[in-house]
């Protein structure tokens, strides 16, 4: 997450206009897809859905109405907070709601419930939910440690965990919904490298930040782009603090950084939500647009906003329509004891903790700056217009092509 990133509503019927805000599981791959008992997929009528069926109409979800229909027992969504990011009140709720409904699901069928930052509360939601009913949880979890402790308690009790946004590193979960993180990383790496060179910036002098270091996530985007960066070699890491998901860490940790290596014109960020107190500082200190590059994820309206005025080269876009819509896909199948179709689960993802390698729907992210955000974004509902381009922006929205 970021969780984020990492910090969508989908254009039937919910607005995604705050789907952004923004984004990138564990236990064995072994454990399968199936609760106790379930059978595989091998009877054609079992819906063949792949990891790009998936629309803002969220109309793929009709088309497993018969195997919702044949499923035994709740789902219980389990999210971690509202602090990290605003997307999982704006965007993961209500979307993972809506594609469980599309489905056919009713109220009674399905929980989504949020932790609000806290590990007991997490653990007690996901019992509370085992006690009533369900035979399937979705779980993006506050910490590694807190997701293992519900997968170990999902096992003990016949209930399939499947990992949502996180990885849970050690954990025994038998499925893993994301975007490719790696991949977030790659663009937030590459979209510095291309704005860099649009904006002049000559060997850059890079503060390099992170998320927090406990989130798999934080380290899968990094691992993006630091390959960048070692592509580079005249690029020039000057610190790289520890990392964090709390924007007023993050300014402090950028703060610490600029005051020791003054020389610094530039920042690679992973997402907008820590990059917002950092570009108010630099704007604070005489900083000009165009003149020291940073970065960011979630697609968020600020960061949207911030790429328009020229302090953030762009944003990683991670519609979460299709994470809700994948999530539900992914629990109808194993609620109802089939195995997901290979063009779902289409990908792996290694645990390095407990040194396996976890089934997973694997989605594609977008790099998004004022060439496309009017054909991405805005045209996907994400963020409306008017929510971005106010009055200073105005002139920045009509060179991008956006009307607000």
């Amino acid at each position: 997450m970021n969780r984020k990133t990492h910090r969508y509503a989908a254009a039937a019927g919910i607005s995604l206009a705050a789907m952004v805000a923004l984004a990138a599981c564990g236990g064995s791959s072994s454990g399968g897809g199936t609760p106790s008992g379930g059978s595989s997929s091998g009877s054609s009528n079992v819906p063949d859905i792949s990891a790009t069926s998936f629309t803002p109409d969220f109309a793929a979800m009709a088309q497993l109405k018969d195997l919702a229909a044949s499923g035994k027992g709740k789902i219980g969504v389990l999210l971690p907070d509202t602090v990290t990011s605003a997307r999982y009140v704006e965007f993961d709720a209500p979307l993972l709601t809506k594609a469980f409904q599309a489905a056919g699901l009713t109220s009674s069928d399905f929980s989504v419930q949020n932790a609000h930052g806290d590990n007991a509360t997490q653990v007690s939601q996901a019992q509370a939910d085992i006690t009533n009913g369900a035979s399937v949880l979705i779980v993006d979890p506050l910490t590694s440690g807190v997701g293992a402790q519900i997968e170990k308690y999902g096992k003990q009790h016949g209930v399939a965990v499947i990992d949502y946004d996180r990885l849970t590193l050690g954990g025994q979960r038998s499925y893993y919904i994301s975007f490719d993180n790696v991949k977030v990383g790659e663009l937030i790496g590459q979209g510095f490298a291309d704005c860099a060179t649009a904006w002049g910036v000559k060997s850059p002098q890079i503060i390099e930040m992170k998320g927090d270091p406990t989130d798999n996530n934080a380290t899968l985007f990094a691992q993006g782009y630091e390959k960048v960066i070692k592509a580079h070699p005249d690029w020039k890491v000057v610190a790289t603090p520890a990392g964090t998901w709390d924007p007023p860490t993050a300014l402090n940790e950028f703060t610490q950084a600029f005051t020791a290596h003054p020389e610094a014109n530039g920042a690679i960020i992973p997402n907008d939500a820590n990059n917002a107190p950092i570009i108010s500082y630099l704007k604070n200190h005489g900083v000009k647009a165009k003149t020291f590059p940073t970065t960011g994820q979630d697609a968020s309206s600020v960061g949207l906003q911030n790429v328009l005025a020229g302090y953030q080269c762009g944003t990683v876009y991670k519609p979460i329509y299709l994470e809700a819509q994948a999530a539900a896909a992914v629990a109808l199948y194993v609620r109802a004891g089939k195995t997901p179709p290979s063009d779902l689960v289409n990908g792996q993802t290694a645990d390095t903790q407990a040194n396996t390698q976890v089934p997973s729907v694997l989605l594609t992210p977008v790099w998004v700056t004022t060439d496309n955000m009017n054909d991405t974004v805005i045209k996907d509902g994400a963020v409306k217009a008017s929510d971005i381009c106010t009055q200073p922006l105005k002139s920045a929205c009509k060179a991008a092509g956006i009307s607000g």
